[in-house]
C-alpha cells in the first residue's frame, strides 16, 4: 500500500470534528512565564532573546511603528512555536496551509497600507510613480506598482508555506529511505540516519528564520508607511 506523500498535511480532526484551531492554540502554552521576582534561566534566556529581537526590529522605527512591537514579538514568537512544533513525530504543521499564512500576512500588511495612507498620503501615493518618469510610461507604471502592492501579502504567505514544507517534504522522504534500507544495506542506512539528523538541525534552523523574515518583512512594510 503506497502511503500518500501529503498525507501528514492534511488537516486532523478529532471524532470528525476538525482540530486545527486548538493546534493553534496549543503553541502559545509552550511559552514559559514567571509570576516571580526572581526569573530562572530558562524565562531570563526568554526574555534576552524577546528583548533582542524588539531592539533590532524597532531600532528603525519611529514612534509611531513601535506600538506595533508587542503585535510583532507575538506573531515571531506565534511562527517560530508551531514550526518548532511541526518538527515532532505525528504532528500537524499548522504553517504549511497556505489559507492560515494568508490568514496571517493579509490583515497585517492591510494594516500597514491603511496606515500609510492615512497618516503619510503623499508618500504612500508617490510609491506608484518614480520621479522623472516619462509621460507615456506613467498609466504601465502605476499598473505594476498597483500589482506588486497587491502581491506583497501573497509573497509572504507563500514563502512561508514553500519552506516550511519543502523541508518537512524532504525529511519525510530521506526517513523513508532509511526505513526502507534498514533490512538491505546497515552502512547505508547509517549514512542515510546521519544526514537526516543533519537535516533535522537544518530544519531547526530554517522554523525560526522563517518566523524572523516574515516578522522581518511584514515590519519593513510598516516602515515604509509610518
Amino acid at each position: 500500500m503506497n502511503e500518500n506523500l501529503f498525507a501528514s498535511f492534511a488537516a486532523p480532526t478529532i471524532l470528525g470534528l476538525p482540530a486545527a484551531v486548538l493546534i493553534i492554540l496549543f503553541p502559545p502554552l509552550l511559552v514559559p512565564t514567571s509570576k516571580h521576582l526572581i526569573n530562572n534561566r530558562l524565562i531570563t534566556t526568554q526574555q534576552w532573546l524577546i528583548q533582542l529581537t524588539s531592539k533590532q526590529m524597532m531600532t528603525m522605527h519611529n514612534t509611531k511603528g513601535r506600538t506595533w512591537s508587542l503585535m510583532l514579538m507575538s506573531l515571531i514568537i506565534f511562527i517560530a512555536t508551531t514550526n518548532l512544533l511541526g518538527l515532532l513525530p505525528h504532528s500537524f504543521t499548522p504553517t504549511t496551509q497556505l489559507s492560515m499564512n494568508l490568514a496571517m500576512a493579509i490583515p497585517l500588511w492591510a494594516g500597514t497600507v491603511v496606515m500609510g495612507f492615512r497618516f503619510k498620503t503623499k508618500n504612500a501615493l508617490a510609491h506608484f510613480l518614480p520621479q522623472g518618469t516619462p509621460t507615456p510610461l506613467i498609466p504601465m507604471l502605476i499598473i505594476i506598482e498597483t500589482i506588486s502592492l497587491f502581491i506583497q501579502p501573497m509573497a509572504l504567505a507563500v514563502r512561508l508555506t514553500a519552506n516550511i514544507t519543502a523541508g518537512h517534504l524532504l525529511m519525510h522522504l530521506i526517513g523513508s529511505a532509511t526505513l526502507a534500507l534498514s533490512t538491505i544495506s546497515l552502512p547505508s542506512t547509517l549514512i542515510i540516519f546521519t544526514i537526516l539528523i543533519l537535516l533535522t538541525v537544518l530544519e531547526v534552523a530554517v522554523a525560526l528564520i522563517q518566523a524572523y523574515v516574515f516578522t522581518l518583512l511584514v515590519s519593513l512594510y510598516l516602515h515604509d508607511n509610518t
